[in-house]
């Protein structure tokens, strides 16, 4: 036993600790930073800081997270005026470490104000900008360096770009997993009715209502996203994965409203590519700029020994288990996971249901026996409530916010109770919760939500 955990001990070693060059890692941050400088500037310039975080009224919170609030008017755009600044400063390698540091709790900061602008490729970028804030992305081709010319170094660990690489490649096999399932696989649901949606497209709309397509369609996806990140790490392979990812995300981004998610995928992916290739990359920006290459300094701080090695790899290793596990939460709770969505978010199910939800809400005042429906658009903006309608933590979560509103306006003790009507894939809707639970007398937990009815 002892044998076998010094091999595999020996073995995360040469994983994590061999020398590699820097200039994959280099490549990637300046990615990165110009992509999240260009995503953050299209926000702005969509007008939904005003439309998400200033118009409405009420905020879905994340449970454990109900201390979020946005800052005002003018605190939510002095906040995404340093996501702007910061993400060009983590571009340029300038003040990395405080840029890195400042764009990843804003950046998690604003998407944890409203549940209901959740996003899977949201939490991708969170997760990216905190593992960033450890990286040393910032000692080649930077302000940094050109500051302080001893932090240049073009040898590192091989650790922070492992680690890159094991963030997307989380992304892609956990979503071809999440369509290892009876709906995608055997009925070809939801690809059925969104490839319909696009028959209009000339030429090729025609081919969208065939059903063959959509099933194609659904086994490639799966296929694509369970061995798309294996052929990635391949060198023969990598070419011809790299064209197919690159055309799987220009067909998605042209088919549905993901924004910038494709070009996220697409550009960021090129991690995988050799270091020779980053390099290349470095060295056409260095004659482009008109800069001088420095010298390489031996940077022994970078590879750390004894008990600094340790606690890496142990937070390292920690940090993966956590990614590998999380996602599976979903088998702690009983009934269908895309109907009931109890651990559905933070797993990375990419795209995989077509879920809309109608919801009456009811208020009854118990002295008096009187019954009256809720207008909910006086509460929530359209997003919110058709976010809201679908999703068990956001009902009860509105009830709340309802019982407190007629609280205020002298109205003790409400009982609130709502019919929701569901439908998933296509199926008739059904009726989706208890409409005679009295929703005020229930919290938000992380135990099963019995008031769920089943599918």
């Amino acid at each position: 036993m002892v044998t076998n955990f010094t091999k595999y001990r020996r073995r995360i070693r040469d994983v994590l600790f061999a020398q590699t060059s820097i200039a994959p890692l280099i490549v990637f941050r300046i990615i990165f930073g110009l992509m999240m400088f260009a995503g953050t500037l299209r926000f702005w310039s969509k007008g939904w800081i005003e439309s998400l975080f200033i118009q409405p009224d009420h905020f879905f919170h994340y449970y454990g997270f109900d201390w979020v609030k946005p800052f005002g008017e003018l605190g939510m755009y002095a906040a995404f005026g340093l996501l702007l600044i910061s993400s060009l400063c983590i571009a340029l390698g300038m003040f990395y470490r405080v840029a890195t540091v400042v764009y990843f709790i804003l950046f998690t900061y604003v998407e944890l104000i409203d549940v209901t602008n959740y996003l899977n490729h949201y939490y991708f970028i969170s997760l990216v900008a905190f593992l960033m804030c450890f990286l040393p992305a910032h000692r080649c081709l930077s302000f940094d360096v050109w500051r302080k010319p001893s932090l240049y170094c073009d040898v590192i660990p091989s650790w922070p770009i492992v680690i890159i690489k094991f963030q997307l490649g989380i992304v892609y096999f956990f979503a071809g997993i999440a369509k290892l399932n009876q709906e995608w696989l055997f009925d070809a649901m939801p690809m059925s009715i969104w490839l319909q949606a696009e028959a209009h497209w000339p030429v090729i709309g025609n081919f969208f209502t065939e059903k063959w397509l959509a099933y194609s369609f659904s086994w490639l996806g799966c296929i694509f996203d369970l061995t798309v990140v294996f052929f990635l790490l391949t060198r023969r392979f990598r070419p011809a994965a790299y064209s197919v990812l690159v055309l799987f995300h220009l067909m998605t981004g042209m088919m549905f409203p993901i924004g910038m998610f494709p070009w996220v995928m697409i550009l960021t992916t090129l991690i995988f590519f050799s270091s020779d290739f980053h390099q290349k990359i470095i060295i056409f920006i260095y004659s482009k700029l008109n800069l001088k290459v420095a010298s390489a300094i031996e940077y022994n701080s970078l590879f750390l020994h004894g008990f600094k090695r340790r606690f890496l790899t142990f937070f390292l290793v920690t940090y993966v288990f956590f990614q590998l596990l999380f996602p599976f939460r979903y088998l702690l709770y009983p009934g269908d996971l895309f109907w009931t969505e109890q651990g559905y978010r933070f797993s990375w199910r990419v795209m995989l249901m077509e879920k809309a939800g109608t919801a009456f809400f009811y208020i009854t005042d118990p002295e008096t026996g009187r019954k009256g429906e809720v207008d909910n658009s006086q509460f929530l903006t359209l997003t919110q409530e058709k976010m809201m309608a679908t999703q068990p933590d956001l009902i009860l979560q509105y009830a709340h916010i309802l019982a407190e509103e007629v609280k205020s306006k002298g109205l003790k003790s409400p009982i609130i109770n709502a019919e929701v009507y569901v439908t998933l894939n296509g199926v008739r809707s059904k009726l989706f919760i208890d409409p005679e639970v009295n929703l005020v007398e229930l919290k938000d937990q992380w135990i099963h939500k019995d008031w769920i009815l089943d599918r």
